[in-house]
């Protein structure tokens, strides 16, 4: 345990933060797991899968504007899932 106040307040500092971040963390994975879900369906709806991509997306862009993952973790989490619909998009037009 710690032993002096800045350190006792730093404890609680980190565990708010930990707790903040841990709802907005969860949220984006959960996003992101639509999104994919909505690419690699059986029968994908491009339609359904453009929009569920672009939730994910601006809710990658929320985390790394309040800090919660880091930008470049966003970045490229972006490009991975912009990447699976751009496949999508070339087996539906053919």
């Amino acid at each position: 345990m710690a032993n002096n106040r800045s350190a006792i307040k730093r404890i609680r500092q980190n565990e708010k933060r930990r707790l903040y971040n841990r709802h907005f963390r969860n949220r984006t994975r959960t996003f992101v797991k639509r999104a994919r879900k909505a690419i690699h369906a059986n029968n994908p709806d491009l339609n359904t899968a453009i929009e569920a991509t672009r939730l994910a997306v601006q809710d990658l862009d929320k985390s790394a504007s309040r800090g919660v993952i880091h930008p470049r973790n966003a970045a490229r989490r972006k490009s991975r899932l912009m990447k699976q619909l751009a496949a999508l998009q070339k087996s539906v037009s053919q």
